[in-house]
Parts: structure tokens; C-alpha cells; sequence
């Protein structure tokens, strides 16, 4: 289900989906790098203003799950218009700044985006551009992204399955909200 704060910018009602924290895993591999299992935390939350602040943190995962070591981190503010356009400034901590642009689907809750600019620091990798495709998925949020650089064309690079991650405040949010009216066994609750 989808929530919509009271304090959220209305220009962000269409971008609700994403609200809150993710956590999950994915696969990563392009050439020149080791493939890999990774795992990843993204958090998208909001401040009364008309974007959304994005953060995303993910690791090297070994054969059994166990975080070996950093994979990328990213930050950025993800805005949209009245006519469901998307941009998204992002920085990566490889040295990377990117603009991406993109929509919200028509119907569902998906957003495709491809970069518009790219700005590299000179210690960073190879990189000229790339697409990703975000999107809600039976409560779950999954995202793929493509990768160019001057030497490999446009290719699938990463991708990751994510579900909501809930606090034990929320968790103590939604007992209290559901008042006193619940019966007293839990059978009788679903008859």
C-alpha cells in the first residue's frame, strides 16, 4: 500500500511510491569489473520542499550473503512536473555528477530515466552515460541500470529487488492506529 504523508509537497504525490527505506539485493557486472552479488540500502525521503533527497549505499556480498566490502554510494534530489517529467541530480562517490531526465509511466508506478549530462572527476573510471528503469512491483521496489563508457556500448550493468524496510516506530505506529476493535483471537480477525 501506498502512503502519502500530510506534509508532502503535492508536486510529489505521483512519486509516493518511493517514500521510504529499501533494503535488498541485486547482481553487478560489467566488463572490466568482477561480477557480483551485491546488497544495497536506498532511503528516499522528503522535507516539505519539492523534491525528494535520494541516498543508496551498497556492498560486495560473498557466496553467503556476508558483506565483504563497499561497492558505490550516491546521493541526489529526484523533482517532478506537472506533466509527470522526471530529473534527478546525482553525485556518486567515484567522482561522478550526472542529470538524468525521464517520466512516470502512464498508469503505474514506473520511471525510466536517461542521463542528460555527465561530469567525471579525473580520478574516476570511464563512464559516458547510462539508463536506469525504477519501478513498484508488488509493494517492492526493483530497478535495472544500463552503463556506457567510450569502450563498451550501452548495457545492463546492475540491477537490484528491494522491499521496504520498517522500524520498530512504525511498526508501534501501525499497533496504535488500529484501535480497540479487533477481536480476540486471531482467527475470528480474518473470518
Amino acid at each position: 500500500m501506498i502512503e502519502i504523508p500530510s506534509d508532502l509537497h503535492p508536486d510529489l504525490v505521483p512519486l509516493a511510491f518511493l517514500l521510504g527505506n529499501w533494503a535488498g539485493a541485486g547482481v553487478s557486472d560489467f566488463p572490466g569489473a568482477e561480477k557480483c552479488n551485491f546488497g544495497q540500502e536506498v532511503t528516499f525521503s522528503h522535507d516539505g520542499r519539492d523534491f525528494l533527497e535520494y541516498v543508496s549505499h551498497s556492498w560486495i556480498l560473498d557466496a553467503d550473503g556476508n558483506k565483504v566490502g563497499p561497492l558505490e554510494s550516491e546521493t541526489g534530489y529526484w523533482r517532478i512536473d506537472k506533466d509527470r517529467k522526471v530529473e534527478v541530480v546525482m553525485a556518486r562517490d567515484q567522482g561522478v555528477i550526472e542529470i538524468w531526465y525521464g517520466e512516470l509511466a502512464d498508469q503505474k508506478p514506473q520511471i525510466d530515466l536517461v542521463t542528460d549530462a555527465v561530469a567525471r572527476t579525473a580520478a574516476s573510471g570511464p563512464y559516458s552515460g547510462g539508463k536506469r528503469l525504477y519501478g513498484y512491483v508488488k509493494s517492492d521496489l526493483m530497478w535495472v541500470g544500463e552503463k556506457a563508457t567510450p569502450e563498451v556500448e550501452l548495457r545492463p550493468y546492475m540491477s537490484a529487488h528491494l522491499k521496504k524496510v520498517v522500524t520498530p516506530e512504525e511498526v508501534e505506529a501501525m499497533a496504535k492506529s488500529l484501535g480497540d476493535d479487533l477481536p480476540d483471537d486471531g482467527i475470528a480477525f480474518f473470518k
